[in-house]
């Protein structure tokens, strides 16, 4: 449905109270002010007349829970005000999936049909990309793969059979930035390729891609929208004649959200601004540190000036977001001992929640490669994810350190092995010198004997 005028009616460029009112009317059922859980399979019709008024298109109501439910639409309603406040009324709509996968694979499968050729980013998320790679390309859709941020290969890589670009901005897991303004630029002298943007690191908060020229925007719900662990759901959001095109595929496929969930979506909603910015500035706080530890090779984290795309991240960011990740001076065991050390930061995979999460990798999303594939696609056996939650910084800091504890004792023993390799080699060296000294005396005498 498309964002209602009543949810429009707010100061559209305050994002915290969008993210509380839009999409709740004043007055809800049963005078409820949460917008209550509409948990209902099916919808009844008072009489024949109100179904054919219905299909004729002279009221607006449900009917099936597979086509819409109340809660979810409300759900549906804020997240399209989040993503464009200064939209016109009624221009942008949002529909919501079971999962950000099912909204992904909807979107790709509603805008492709054979022959049609897609580009996507080298670096992103694994299953996407097997998505495009393996299962559309059985349906006769060709894709084409380009390192993340590289404009120059982007625009060698469209085609006239080019119908969509899906790119991630910040991507999993390295965070390069892509610069969507000069993306939506080259994009629109294709005018019949669409650019989708998976902002679910960003959020509506720190980025909105509809703004930057983008044609859709996905967002993993799961993680940051709703922010507490505890529910699966995805987004697509865009002009509103686009997503409902999107829509109708998700109708046929079956991947809707449930009201439970979206209930809890839009609680979590309600405190994305708050929990956003706190972790922008933990997250900056932890990635400047990390940069000052021995024990890391190396950190990347839009908001440090070390960042390959730093100065991008500046301009299409208003925040750097929760995610850090970093490369641990370790192999692949000491890298998994080290995270084994934490005691606050939890083994998991996700991010965007209030506790702080941290995955080694290598083992976490990419356990089923060989060590020379791992380094092949650049996931390095020492890299390590950490989502930082809503626990004290200093706290979380406190956790790593025992992280890198691991690896500067790891580090220690290797050397003092070395330096106890390097003193057994020197005593062999010198058995050796001295066997072939005595050897070479005997052999003198012996000659001397001879002579």
């Amino acid at each position: 449905m498309p964002t209602s005028t009543s949810s429009r009616s707010l100061e559209l460029d305050r994002i915290a109270t969008i993210a509380v009112r839009a999409g709740q009317p004043r007055q809800d059922a049963f005078d409820a002010v949460t917008t209550p859980i509409a948990c209902t399979a099916t919808y009844a019709f008072s009489s024949s007349a109100e179904l054919r008024d219905h299909f004729e298109g002279r009221i607006t109501r449900d009917e099936y829970g597979r086509y819409g439910n109340p809660t979810v639409r409300a759900a549906e309603q804020k997240l399209a005000a989040l993503d464009a406040p200064r939209a016109t009324a009624g221009s942008t709509d949002a529909v919501l999936f079971g999962s950000g996968m099912a909204a992904i694979t909807s979107a790709l499968f509603a805008l492709l049909k054979q022959g049609d050729h897609v580009i996507l980013p080298g670096e992103g998320y694994r299953r996407t990309r097997a998505f495009v790679t393996n299962l559309l390309a059985r349906f006769g859709v060709t894709s084409t793969v380009v390192p993340a941020g590289d404009a120059e290969a982007l625009a060698r890589a469209i085609e006239p059979r080019t119908r969509a670009i899906l790119t991630e901005s910040p991507t999993n897991p390295y965070l390069r930035v892509v610069d969507l303004p000069a993306l939506a630029a080259l994009k629109r002298r294709h005018p019949r390729v669409k650019l989708l943007v998976d902002a679910t690191f960003a959020t509506p908060v720190n980025q909105r891609p509809l703004e930057h020229g983008a044609d859709l925007v996905i967002h993993s719900c799961t993680k940051y929208l709703g922010g507490h662990n505890d529910l699966l759901a995805g987004v697509v959001v865009g002009d509103e004649a686009l997503v409902s095109l999107i829509r109708e595929a998700r109708d046929v496929l079956g991947g809707v959200l449930d009201p439970h969930a979206a209930y809890l979506l839009l609680r979590g909603l309600k405190t994305l601004p708050l929990r956003v910015e706190r972790q922008n500035v933990t997250a900056l706080g932890i990635a400047r540190w990390l940069e000052t530890q021995p024990g890391v090779e190396r950190v990347y984290y839009p908001g440090l000036a070390s960042h390959p795309d730093h100065e991008v991240a500046k301009r299409v960011l208003s925040g750097a977001g929760g995610v850090v990740s970093f490369v641990l001076r370790a192999d692949l065991d000491t890298t998994a001992r080290a995270l084994d050390a934490c005691r606050l930061a939890t083994i998991a995979p996700s991010l965007g929640g209030v506790e702080t999460l941290i995955e080694q990798v290598a083992l976490m999303s990419y356990y089923g490669l060989a060590p020379e594939e791992r380094a092949a696609i650049g996931i390095a056996d020492g890299l390590v994810r950490l989502s930082v939650g809503l626990e004290d910084p200093a706290d979380i800091r406190d956790d790593l350190a025992r992280v890198l504890e691991v690896v500067r004792s790891a580090s220690k023993r290797a050397a003092a092995g070395a330096d106890v390799d390097a003193g057994a080699d020197a005593v062999a060296r010198d058995a050796v010198a001295r066997e072939s000294a005595t050897k070479a005396g005997s052999a003198t005498k012996e000659a001397r004997h001879a002579v």
